[in-house]
């Protein structure tokens, strides 16, 4: 088990240096179907594969959460891909760095294709708290429960934008 310090962004325009960072293609399957938010997933990103739980350790604060993961091979990835009725999504993660910290830029493709958000991941809760949103970003949607990958998931990106128009984002896909 892991504690994972994050904020959410939506992307106001992609880095001007993105396509420097590298990036993995990642599918991503929530289930159970049944749960109105569901908090696991399979994940495949490139030939890494895993199953994650994650939780927020408060309730109301997206910002840390319990993540605990268990590595898979990829035939076990197959295996329970074939087999669990998940909703799936597909995105493209670059690895960026921004003033030494690391973020994870997800351009959704396919169903969610013009969905751009980022995390920033912190050591602590101290420099969580006094990170300065970058121009590159529009606004922070970090407690946002709608825009959460397991209630994301299995949507496309017309049924989202209600949510997504309530922050004034227009869906945007690279050039």
């Amino acid at each position: 088990m892991k504690i994972e310090i994050e904020r959410t962004y939506l992307l106001k325009y992609f880095p001007k240096d993105l396509n420097n960072y590298p990036f993995k293609d990642y599918l991503d399957i929530y289930f159970p179907t049944s749960a109105f938010h569901p908090i696991i997933r399979v994940r495949k990103r490139g030939n890494d594969c895993e199953i994650t739980k994650k939780y927020a350790i408060k309730a109301g604060d997206a910002s840390q959460q319990y993540e605990f993961t268990i590595p898979l091979t990829v035939e076990e990835f197959n295996e329970l891909e074939n087999s669990i009725k998940g909703k799936r999504s597909h995105k493209h993660r670059y690895f960026y760095q921004w003033q030494g910290l690391p973020a994870e830029i997800d351009i959704y493709q396919d169903n969610l294709k013009g969905l751009n958000i980022v995390d920033f991941e912190f050591n602590d809760p101290l420099t969580k708290d006094k990170f300065e949103m970058p121009d590159f970003c529009l606004i922070e949607v970090t407690q946002e429960k709608n825009l959460a990958g397991g209630m994301i998931v299995g949507k496309n990106i017309q049924q989202i934008q209600p949510i997504l128009d309530k922050y004034g984002y227009k869906p945007f896909v690279s050039s």
